[in-house]
């Protein structure tokens, strides 16, 4: 890769398909005749948010073959696991968003280690339920390996029971009646998922839960030789089977692991002490001496905590013995809970439900820069509010039209013709459906169009503007317009 020239290195770019021609020209106009080098353009391409800072870094240590995979340009590292990370990707094609799972370098070499990571992919494959996250093209560039799937908006179980600390029991049996569904699912297509854990349960942004990383290897040589880095979830699995007496690849291995998921989200403490001691994992005491939760939150619903409870029966004869089983019961708890609290969440499989049916004040956030739109999700959900995402404005004023969100946020950081339209389409969805805006604007912004008599409803706020400040002219807009706003964490 040449970094003395700025325009050579504009054309390898355009080679690889990261950055189109035409606005590539737009950010070398900007640069002047004192900086020509390659790395003057590479700080213009961030400063533009044409290029995200992962993709600035990758070509700056020459790490391009990650760049582009299967035909999507990956932006920005998502998460990270022992084997593998995933990341936010772009389809050239047509500008989907996916996530793209690539094995560690560590392992490429490693043949049965190849064989786990493809295995994973090619069982997701066959796959498709509203409860799973689907898994799309399988493939391999030079020393990368790797598949694409759905990326799911709304984050993980485990991030979601952080912000929140615990979780209702109505709305605890909701999530597991879908992971419960996505289990029978796959077993109906004889797959056990074999890593049921709260990173592995992801949430759509209309707050259903899907499972990922079904088919993780449990054979005795593949735990020995990946150790405490390695399939930390299989030595629990293993162990749980060794002591029981059960089969290896039980299918109700995976109902006892979807109990120690309800039962931490229920008490907002896990049923046994985290570890990464291989011998503390290896201790069938360790499963067989959880207190019951009956006993943990006396005033959680019987009905409930005995569901919880035979879940987590170590004896796997005395647990319940399928996914439809578990099933019957989570929906007669659901039923009698909707009664008993005189609310409810919509339980059909991939429907609207969730977090999403709650009275939580959602604030629907408008930020084309990826690395952005993470900053406001982080802050936001910290603060209690749910958060939806998108990046073009004319998309978001469809979604307040269907389903108004509780208040808007714009990050109107563009002041061409084209999105000047889709600001003003928004406002005026804004207003039409009234629904409080921040609209946060360059210095030089103009064209915004707040129709007259709504000044208290939408808010027009230059840059800088930190995120203390937008959350409190937030409020100050949800006050003004008389809208209470209801949040999970202690910002009220």
């Amino acid at each position: 890769m040449d970094f003395s020239s700025s325009k050579r290195l504009a054309k390898e770019l355009v080679k690889m398909k990261l950055i189109e021609k035409e606005r590539v020209r737009e950010c070398l106009r900007l640069l002047d005749s004192s900086r020509r080098k390659g790395s003057d353009l590479l700080q213009i391409l961030l400063d533009q948010h044409v290029l995200t800072p992962f993709q600035i870094e990758s070509i700056k240590r020459l790490d391009t073959g990650i760049l582009v995979l299967g035909g999507n340009k990956l932006l920005y590292a998502n998460a990270a696991g022992s084997f593998a990370r995933v990341y936010r990707a772009e389809r050239i094609e047509d500008g989907k968003t996916v996530g793209v799972k690539v094995l560690r370098q560590r392992w490429v070499n490693d043949p049965a280690t190849v064989d786990l990571f493809r295995r994973e992919a090619e069982l997701g494959q066959k796959l498709k339920h509203p409860n799973i996250v689907p898994i799309y093209d399988i493939g391999h560039k030079e020393e990368y390996y790797f598949f694409t799937m759905d990326f799911v908006q709304g984050g993980n179980l485990k991030d979601f029971v952080q912000i929140r600390k615990q979780v209702e029991p109505l709305e605890a049996v909701k999530y597991t009646i879908d992971m419960a569904r996505g289990l029978e699912y796959a077993l109906n297509q004889g797959v056990t998922h074999r890593d049921l854990k709260m990173t592995n349960v992801l949430f759509s942004v209309d707050g259903v839960a899907k499972l990922i990383d079904f088919g993780l290897a449990t054979d005795e040589e593949m735990i020995k030789r990946h150790g405490d880095t390695g399939i930390q979830q299989a030595l629990e699995y293993s162990t749980l089977e060794k002591g029981t007496g059960a089969p290896r690849n039980d299918p109700r291995s995976d109902l006892f692991f979807l109990g120690t998921i309800m039962y931490e989200i229920i008490l907002g403490q896990p049923p046994y002490p985290r570890t990464r001691s291989r011998e503390e994992r290896k201790q069938i005491t360790r499963y067989r001496n959880i207190r019951p939760l009956s006993d943990a939150i006396p005033n959680c619903p019987r009905y409930v905590s005995s569901i919880v409870d035979r879940l987590l029966h170590i004896n796997p004869d005395e647990r319940y013995q399928s996914p439809s089983e578990v099933l019957q019961d989570l929906t007669v708890a659901y039923q009698r809970l909707t009664k008993e609290t005189g609310s409810g969440l919509s339980v059909a499989a991939g429907t609207k439900a969730g977090a999403d049916s709650v009275s939580y004040s959602t604030i629907l956030c408008v930020e084309k820069r990826n690395k952005e739109q993470d900053i406001l999700r982080d802050y936001f959900s910290h603060h209690g509010y749910r958060v939806l995402m998108m990046a073009e404005a004319s998309r978001a004023a469809l979604r307040v039209q269907s389903n108004p969100p509780s208040l808007l946020l714009l990050m109107a950081m563009n002041s061409n013709e084209e999105t000047t339209d889709g600001y003003n389409q928004l406002i005026e969805s804004a207003v039409n459906h009234h629904v409080p805006m921040l609209a946060v604007v360059n210095d030089e912004e103009s064209g915004l169009h707040v129709p007259p008599g709504n000044q208290d409803m939408i808010s027009i706020c230059p840059q800088p503007m930190s995120l203390r400040e937008m959350r409190t002219e937030i409020k100050s807009l949800a006050k003004n317009n008389d809208i209470k706003l209801q949040l999970k964490a202690n910002d009220k």
